[in-house]
């Protein structure tokens, strides 16, 4: 386990770059835009569009992971709620890392109760294009697709006895749902590296 943190690299204002992946346990491809139809189907006077775009990069076996994956899926169940388009890419080397293939991405959305589309980003070219280093590793955009927070979900880490409540990622998602400007101080998310394929790893 590689401790790695964010790279912070995406400037604040980018734009998102658009995508195609396979969601293995919706047995389908999803991009930003074409999922947005599907989630809360039964709500009344649903919007045209997202109020926002979240992008998690994560995986199955990270420790990282595994300790905010409850609080994760509560919170995104609440963002989804509000319109917020959220999505989980996974871009570990499966072949060298087997606990994270696409079979066991699906074991894993129903072990956690995930309410977003869990992707395989296999060629690992979505990550390298956001600059994603770790699992977890936070992507907020509003719904002009602009970033507005890239960081970490909160101070919590394994074994550092705080209590995982997502509140950067949670302030940074209350801002951008009241119209107020992205948070000052963003902090580095930390976690496990992505596991690059060999001879693809990222230069930045």
């Amino acid at each position: 386990m590689a401790q790695t943190p964010s790279t912070m690299k995406l400037n604040i204002d980018s734009d998102a770059f658009d995508f195609e992946l396979w969601a293995p346990a919706l047995k389908k491809k999803v991009s930003l835009d074409n999922h947005f139809k599907f989630q809360n189907p039964n709500k009344p006077n649903k919007p045209n569009k997202p109020k926002g775009y979240l992008i998690v990069f994560m995986c199955n076996h990270c420790p990282y992971v595994i300790h905010i994956a409850q609080k994760l899926s509560e919170l995104t169940r609440e963002y989804i709620a509000n319109e917020i388009v959220v999505m989980g890419i996974n871009a570990n080397d499966v072949e060298n890392y087997p606990e994270d293939s696409p079979e066991k991405m699906i074991a894993e959305v129903e072990k956690r109760d995930y309410p977003f589309p869990y992707l395989y980003d296999e060629d690992q070219e979505v990550a390298k294009k956001y600059k994603a280093a770790c699992t977890p590793d936070f992507f907020l955009f509003n719904e002009n697709k602009k970033l507005v927070y890239r960081g970490q979900f909160d101070d919590s880490r394994p074994g550092n006895g705080l209590e995982v409540t997502g509140k950067d990622l949670n302030q940074a998602v209350e801002n951008l749902l009241n119209g107020l400007e992205p948070l000052k101080k963003q902090i580095p998310s930390l976690g496990c590296n992505i596991k690059w394929k060999k001879g693809n790893e990222p230069n930045y």
